[in-house]
């Protein structure tokens, strides 16, 4: 008998995977990976290509964008350089820091150690944290991965600024966190949280008996072959790009990254391919079981959650969102999408992932400012890829 995992999304379902009655993760550690394409530049969307060559003509897009459909790239290219300063070209392999994408990975190996047994999504953070706050109590892992603790943010914290960009340890984030009250009964509201990632990230330390980035990276990036994945939590990371921000003197490097302060929300790096073999095995069913790939898409928002800035409501899933981002664009299509967004140090991302059509959209920018055009570029990308009108037009 084959059973078929329906995930529900917002308004959508999808079939994601068929498979015999034993998990998905077990099928997963059999099922051979997809075969990664050779790291080339490919320009087979023209409608894109043209865009793209607009925009690097008069220097209005730095980064680096991929596009495919299944194993098929459709688009693969760079624009502009690593390092202005050292008058470095991006290339195609060039590691790109992810930001806020890196949440994903967090909720990926929560549900991943979930899979193995070593906790449950529905533990209290007390039964992982210790000393724990008694405003702690009602919260539970769940809670963390989809925005709704009530813990304060980082940026909420007192004297951000300096904390920004100094070192810690995961200790002492723990423990600056701890020293709040909670902005909201944990289940009633959303609000967005790195500091739950980074408590998140903590959890997987404890229930793997490893360090965080040890563990992501022996149970989920080198399984999958993401050898230019990796968290640079540590300042020792190598090969990555340097991120900029315009300003009105002009482009101006942002050398202190000190993702340190993120280690469990946005201190990875990546690159177009890996990214491209994340969303394959990921939403494909070689990471996690079927119920924990369902759990991590689902909307875990509260049901009177308002909308924002009168825009349909997202999804809020585990360190991911789904929803008709097409309907920001003219002209505009409806299609899913599961995606994140990442800024952080002077880079500016969007990952994508069209499930119906099986269609990865990749935009990796290392310019802070260029949010409207990452996005627009990756609706652009996604409307050509699945046949849609090509969009002129941002409502945002």
């Amino acid at each position: 008998m084959v059973a078929v995992a329906l995930v529900c999304a917002g308004a959508g379902a999808w079939i994601v995977h068929a498979v015999a009655p034993e998990t998905q993760a077990a099928v997963a550690t059999k099922a051979r990976l997809p075969e990664r394409p050779p790291v080339e530049v490919v320009e087979a969307l023209p409608q894109l290509k043209t865009r793209l060559d607009y925009l690097a003509e008069r220097k209005q897009f730095m980064g680096a964008i991929l596009v495919a459909k299944g194993d098929q790239v459709l688009f693969r290219q760079v624009y502009g350089k690593a390092n202005y300063e050292n008058d470095q070209p991006l290339k195609l392999d060039t590691r790109f820091r992810l930001a806020s994408v890196s949440k994903q990975f967090t909720a990926a190996a929560i549900l991943k150690l979930q899979d193995e047994g070593k906790l449950s999504v529905d533990d209290p953070i007390c039964k992982w944290i210790e000393p724990c706050p008694d405003a702690w109590k009602p919260i539970k892992l769940h809670h963390l991965m989809s925005h709704t603790s009530g813990i304060p943010d980082l940026m909420a914290q007192a004297e951000w600024g300096r904390v920004r960009v100094t070192p810690h340890t995961p200790d002492e984030l723990t423990q600056a966190s701890a020293r709040y009250g909670l902005q909201f009964q944990p289940g009633t509201k959303i609000r967005y949280d790195n500091a739950a990632f980074n408590l998140l990230a903590v959890v997987v330390a404890k229930a793997s008996g490893k360090p965080f980035e040890t563990y992501l990276n022996d149970a989920v990036l080198k399984p999958l072959g993401m050898k230019d994945t990796g968290s640079d939590a540590h300042a020792d990371a190598k090969g990555l790009a340097m991120g900029y921000a315009n300003f009105p003197g002009g482009l101006a490097a942002q050398p202190i990254a000190n993702v340190s302060v993120v280690f469990g929300a946005g201190a990875l790096y990546s690159t177009l391919d890996d990214m491209l073999v994340w969303n394959r095995a990921l939403h494909k069913g070689h990471v996690l079981s079927q119920k924990s790939y369902a759990d991590m898409v689902a909307d875990h928002a509260p049901e009177d959650t308002p909308k924002e800035r009168g825009r349909a409501h997202r999804a809020y899933g585990y360190g991911i969102y789904v929803n008709s981002l097409g309907r920001q664009v003219s002209p505009s299509f409806d299609d899913k999408q599961i995606y994140h967004t990442g800024s952080w140090a002077g880079f500016r991302n969007l990952v994508l992932y069209q499930p119906e059509a099986d269609v990865t959209v990749v935009v990796l920018s290392n310019n802070y400012h260029q949010r409207d055009l990452v996005f627009m570029l990756s609706q652009q990308a996604m409307a050509e890829a699945l046949g849609r009108p090509f969009p002129t037009g941002l409502h945002r």
